[in-house]
């Protein structure tokens, strides 16, 4: 359900940065970035404090595995938005549009080293299974995966699962693959924040 406040819910200063988003970028401001400027003391500031962390903050997963991650449990989730948001983020990411659209297309036989592959799996079922056991993450441990590398993933995840679902009930509006490519230059070059 598309709600009109995402589209007119601001205060001046807000309105005057979304103009200068889209005469600078050429492109409207997607509405997840809609969301986080609308309450942000209920919603919107936590949650870019927690996404920003989970996505930029220091960790072994380079910033194009962890937005590979987001990618994956958007797809698992069917969340459009979110699919291509972070489908075009990683690609830039990793310079490897390919490796990416591999990895959603069909894991098992996908370019990607085995820590990665067994930590999207889990990811994966997590997702899917609201849950994971000590077999699962035995399995991630003995891919290689370190237990820091496990909550880092684990962050990506529970950020993704959130905005995904908040995607779609709000019914964020998709962009053309021109647009998702200039919002992933935009995240890759400032973050969450």
């Amino acid at each position: 359900m598309r709600l009109d406040i995402l589209n007119h819910g601001y205060g001046p200063g807000t309105k005057l940065l979304f103009a200068l988003i889209r005469l600078f970028s050429g492109y409207p401001v997607p509405d997840a970035a809609k969301l986080v400027f609308y309450r942000p003391d209920f919603y919107g500031a936590r949650a870019k404090a927690f996404t920003h962390e989970a996505m930029r903050g220091p960790s072994a997963w380079s910033v194009g595995d962890r937005e590979l991650m987001a990618a994956y449990v958007s797809k698992v989730n069917e969340s459009a938005f979110c699919v291509g948001a972070h489908t075009a983020t990683a690609g830039q990411a990793y310079q490897d549009g390919p490796r990416v659209g591999a990895v959603l297309a069909d894991l098992e036989s996908a370019p990607v080293e085995e820590p990665l592959r067994a930590t999207l799996r889990m990811l994966g079922k997590l997702t899917r299974e609201g849950k994971v056991g000590a077999e699962d993450m035995q399995e991630v441990l003995a891919a290689g995966v370190s237990p820091q590398q496990v909550k880092d993933a684990l962050a990506v995840c529970a950020a993704f699962n959130t905005t995904n679902r908040l995607a779609d009930v709000f019914g964020f509006e998709l962009f053309s693959p021109e647009g998702f490519e200039a919002g992933a230059k935009y995240l890759l070059k400032r973050g969450y924040r």
